[in-house]
């Protein structure tokens, strides 16, 4: 990896994550009666006040926080959104102490290190590295601290109702490549209806869990063939399984209900209506071939699938940053999971993925490679004055 002298403060820099990991910020949506975001959020903004960042702390929810630091440019210039989250998922099956961070081998291991502390941590010094430099931008850096990422999003939604960015940068882990593109999803409950009757008359009772496998045969037919003829270069193809299922009432009773939810993932150029007329093929198919069969569906949750193009500017910046920083030109990427970068396309912000490597997020052991955090630390502040410094 090359070396781009700069201002980042690497100890600091690392100083700063640990002190990220040490915070517990697990998502009371995800383990209820968890702390959620508060601690990190005053972590955060004391850094940002710290550097001379107008900074503002607004809980979106009770213990629900946001923090968001602005670098205010001189006018006419671009503004750049460093957007990362707070929230981690739970602690209570991991494998290392995960409220207690330790540096191996280069790598700094704990929840949230990769996911995305490690990321936000880059972000936070990227920006004091700004400001060291003493660089006047036209163009103002907006630094954001959201919650609820993990869960529902509930933080970023607050935000693109508050600020206006011209681009934004997701921290979250990318391995040091562009991420342009990345799928959505839809929930989906179906329900079957049938009788109840005892279990000796079958002529009277009607099973509403048998009239489920008949969906349940359909979804599969319709994730083997349909679906996995479509493709997208950088994120591959859609998908949809059935998450859980439930219904009956005892064991010598026809059942009359069976709930079955669904989830199915999305690839930039699907939209929600794809999938409402994919569940509503398949429950006709079935009712057309089956008298008895009564089903009921609704689209519970959806978060929408982004692509933005590479030639956009933001793209090129931070591109052409990277291999000065490290000598290899990124990739342009897709992922398979949904990001808060959805959330801030969707609002006219042409949103990227961009952050350090590592391993484990939500899994049982969770590092960050500390090299790539101080490299996307240099990488940013050099993105962002080239951004900033004008339209």
């Amino acid at each position: 990896m090359n070396s781009v002298d700069g201002d980042v403060d690497s100890s600091a820099a690392v100083d700063l994550l640990k002190r990220l990991v040490k915070i517990n910020s697990v998502n009371p949506s995800l383990v209820p009666g968890a702390p959620g975001e508060s601690e990190a959020a005053e972590c955060v903004a004391n850094f940002l006040r710290k550097i001379g960042l107008e900074t503002r702390v607004e809980d979106v929810e009770p213990g629900r926080t946001n923090v968001v630091g602005v670098l205010k440019g001189t006018g006419g210039g671009a503004t750049l959104m460093l957007n990362g989250h707070l929230d981690t998922v739970g602690i209570d099956y991991m494998e290392i102490p995960p409220l207690d961070p330790v540096v191996r081998d280069g790598k700094l291991y704990g929840r949230g290190s990769i996911d995305m502390k490690g990321g936000l941590a880059a972000m936070l010094a990227a920006t004091k590295a700004v400001v060291d430099s003493g660089v006047q931008l036209k163009g103002d850096i907006i630094v954001a601290g959201v919650c609820d990422e993990e869960y529902a999003s509930i933080g970023t939604e607050r935000l693109v109702k508050e600020f206006k960015a011209d681009a934004a940068i997701i921290g979250e882990p990318t391995q040091l490549q562009v991420m342009i593109a990345h799928k959505g999803f839809a929930w989906i409950d179906i329900e079957t209806r049938g009788v109840a009757a005892h279990g000796s008359l079958p002529q009277v009772g009607v099973d509403a869990i048998a009239k489920m496998g008949k969906v349940l045969v359909e979804i599969e037919k319709l994730q083997e063939g349909p679906l996995q003829k479509k493709v997208h270069h950088l994120v591959g193809s859609p998908s949809i399984h059935a998450s859980t299922i439930h219904g009956g009432r005892e064991l010598s009773t026809y059942p009359d209900y069976c709930k079955l939810q669904v989830e199915r993932r999305m690839i930039p150029g699907e939209a929600p209506n794809d999938v409402n007329d994919e569940i509503k093929t398949i429950l006709s198919k079935v009712a057309n071939s089956d008298h008895k069969f009564a089903a009921d569906y609704e689209v519970t949750f959806v978060r929408g699938p982004m692509e933005v193009s590479p030639n956009e500017r933001i793209c090129r910046i931070l591109r052409a940053a990277t291999k000065e920083v490290t000598g290899q030109e990124p990739e342009f990427l897709g992922g398979s999971g949904w990001m808060d970068s959805e959330i801030l396309w969707k609002h006219g912000t042409t949103s990227v993925a961009f952050g350090p490597t590592g391993e484990g997020a939500h899994a049982a052991t969770e590092f960050v490679e500390l090299d790539s955090v101080i490299a996307a630390a240099k990488i940013l502040e050099l993105a962002a004055t080239r951004f900033c410094r004008s339209t």
